[in-house]
């Protein structure tokens, strides 16, 4: 190459490197404003100076615009993960969550932060989703929360043609998966829903998951690349323990006093928290009971002296727990096993998240083992018994065929059960694999509290107010008590407007229905009932199908969760932490040398590393059965070194002695 050639191709690299180093400047120039940004808003609204572990990571990932799956622990602050960066952008962030309860917390949560955000679930009035999607549009509203079945509604459909969308969340993103403990086929909606938005990001959140359900999440929500931000699941600090027992109440007393400590003691059903909490109340131990059937103020009011330590146990279902985030619990209790190690990890996992040490102990006995397996036949009724339990909901509510969609019922399952001489557990069940199916959405417990909307206009309002003294200070209070009565139907508690006004709760009840008949403003009063919406016509019996992925495969898999849950309490060989590392995919683990199994190894003088060795070593070579001698032949190792290993795993039933006096694996 000529020398004017070679200074020409030179200058030309230089150039390239220039404006390489110029864009890659620009970037990190831009990536560095948009931190900023990020910790500007998180510090402004939730007083934190920095983000958590893993938090910025899926920040930043969804801020510039990549799908992204975000495995995240309960108690991780997921919420802060989309919140944060949908403040930066244009337009509303569609959140689909199953759980009512976490929509309304989130909701509220915001709205105290003075941040626009609304919720939309089974309950509220047509009148209400209509001006709540109208804001979305119109109103500058950030955040609008939904349950999946909302997604192919008419309405909704009709709406989002008119939305700015920032991006869509999904939480719970392993009910996308048929392979996910908690399948929910309206989740596969969402697809249909970024093929609307194709150029919308998809943050997607979950607590546990599967290597399987991992892949299976990011191609059902159609990732443009797979993008997943984890962390181990390994909680160093947390020592997890079985205990096999049959007087398990005792044994709860006696771990409790063991372990100084805030506790959560969780139960199967809403009568076993209230019976415990009085037992360990009568034992001297401060103590509260908390179930989806309590009201909300006796919710907030337990929920409040348990995060404060007024009490120190918690009785409770799995309904406690969603959302909040106190670092400090020492000691989680399972006095029944959950019917999924995802359930278990999750609700576990609520120990011990200020890092300091903590334990998760599950009480096992061998009625457990028989429950667990019951509640396969349980959970799973017969297909016919559905089909008649759906049959007799349309005649309960007086529903013609081919009519109801999008109507939503009161339901009381005694009555009905009475009615038509059905067992309360074939009914509870059927409705759950009715909603998997989408015939309907069934809301087990709906506190709905009281909303108010002004549907007089401010001219209206201001005439009617001179022309009704006596109303003038009534609706001044309301006016003064809360904002956005105008525009949107606003949640008002009658007890709090009775204290402020100093007069009786009865007295607030009829001046609100006195303005609801005048239709100056329209009042729903609270109603705390479960309901139950038809998501498609009422349809004949005969033409009814529950596919295979609602019954027959999710049998098969709830199956394979409870054997799992069941080897998991009974393998007395594999230590605990392994064992769950294990379940969700995560490889090339360690003993964590603190659950009940590891501290058994360690007495026996089993704790090494060796001792992992030689039990692979055993295990490998009884995959046929072989005598003593046998065995000793093949170690190529002296006795003493691999003898009490053998003798565990002998007493621990992982290798057995045959009839012919040989010895094999499980």
């Amino acid at each position: 190459m000529c020398l004017k050639g070679f200074a020409s191709q030179m200058l030309l690299c230089t150039e390239t490197c220039n404006i390489s180093l110029f864009q890659l400047s620009s970037r990190s120039y831009y990536k560095q404003i948009l931190l900023d940004k990020y910790l500007q808003i998180l510090k402004q609204y939730w007083g934190y100076d920095g983000f958590r572990s893993m938090q910025d990571q899926i920040v930043h990932s969804i801020g510039e615009g990549k799908d992204t799956l975000g495995l995240m622990p309960t108690g991780g602050g997921k919420s802060i993960t989309f919140q944060v960066p949908a403040l930066t952008k244009e337009g509303v962030c569609i959140v689909v969550t199953p759980l009512v309860a976490l929509m309304k917390d989130q909701v509220a949560n915001l709205r105290n932060k003075g941040i626009k955000a609304v919720a939309v679930y089974s309950g509220l009035s047509r009148e209400e989703i209509n001006i709540a999607y109208d804001n979305c549009v119109f109103g500058d509203y950030k955040f609008l929360y939904l349950s999946p079945e909302r997604l192919s509604t008419p309405l909704f459909l009709e709406k989002m043609a008119y939305f700015k969308v920032s991006m869509i969340v999904v939480d719970e993103a392993h009910c996308i998966s048929q392979w996910g403990y908690d399948f929910r086929p309206s989740y596969l909606k969402i697809a249909d829903l970024r093929k609307e938005l194709p150029d919308v990001p998809v943050l997607a959140l979950t607590a546990t998951a599967t290597s399987q359900i991992v892949e299976d999440i990011q191609e059902r929500l159609l990732f443009e690349k797979k993008n997943v931000v984890k962390k181990s699941f390994e909680r160093d600090n947390l020592a997890y323990i079985v205990r096999h027992t049959d007087d398990k109440l005792n044994q709860l007393l006696k771990i409790i006093k063991s372990i100084d400590g805030c506790t959560v003691v969780f139960v199967r059903n809403r009568k076993k928290t209230k019976e415990y909490a009085v037992w360990l109340h009568e034992q001297g131990i401060s103590t509260h009971n908390y179930h989806a059937g309590l009201t909300h103020d006796s919710k907030d009011k337990r929920q409040q002296d348990w995060m404060e330590d007024r009490v120190q146990v918690m009785v409770c279902t799995n309904a406690f727990g969603m959302g909040i985030d106190k670092p400090d619990v020492r000691l989680v209790v399972h006095m029944d096993a959950p019917d999924s190690l995802e359930a278990y990890f999750q609700e576990a996992g609520r120990a011990g998240r200020d890092g300091k040490k903590a334990y998760a102990v599950l009480l096992w006995s061998a009625a457990d083992k028989i429950r667990l397996k019951r509640n396969v036949t349980v959970s799973f009724p017969e297909k016919k018994d559905i089909y008649r339990v759906y049959n007799a909901l349309g005649n309960f509510f007086q529903l013609a065929s081919g009519h109801g969609a999008e109507l939503v019922y009161d339901f009381d399952m005694v009555q009905f059960c009475r009615a038509y001489g059905f067992n309360l557990l074939t009914v509870f069940n059927s409705l759950k694999i009715l909603q998997r199916a989408e015939y309907i959405e069934y809301s087990e417990e709906s506190d709905i509290p009281s909303r108010v909307h002004f549907i007089a206009q401010k001219n209206e309002l201001y005439n009617f107010q001179v022309r009704n003294e006596h109303f003038d200070a009534f609706i001044k209070l309301l006016l003064r008590s809360y904002t956005g009565f105008f525009t949107e139907y606003v949640v008002i508690q009658e007890q709090v407007l009775a204290k402020r006004a100093n007069t009786m709760v009865d007295v607030i009840f009829k001046y609100l229905n006195k303005l609801n008949q005048l239709k100056i403003i329209h009042y729903i009063p609270q109603k705390r009932t479960p309901l139950i919406q038809y998501i498609k016509p009422r349809e004949e019996e005969r033409y009814m199908k529950l596919p295979h992925e609602v019954y027959r495969d999710r049998k098969v898999q709830y199956e394979e969760r409870v054997k799992a849950v069941v080897d998991y309490c009974e393998y007395t060989h594999v230590c605990r932490s392994r064992f769950l590392l294990g379940y969700f995919g995560q490889k090339n683990t360690r003993d964590c040398g603190q659950c009940d199994v590891c501290i058994d190894k360690k007495k026996r003088g089993l704790s090494d590393d060796q001792a992992d060795k030689v039990e692979q070593t055993l295990i490998n070579i009884l995959s046929v059965p072989k005598s003593f001698d046998e065995i000793e032949d093949e170690m190529k190792m002296a006795e003493k070194e691999w003898v009490d290993v053998f003798n565990w795993l002998a007493d621990n039933q992982v290798i057995i002695e045959n009839e012919n006096g040989q010895w094999q694996a499980r």
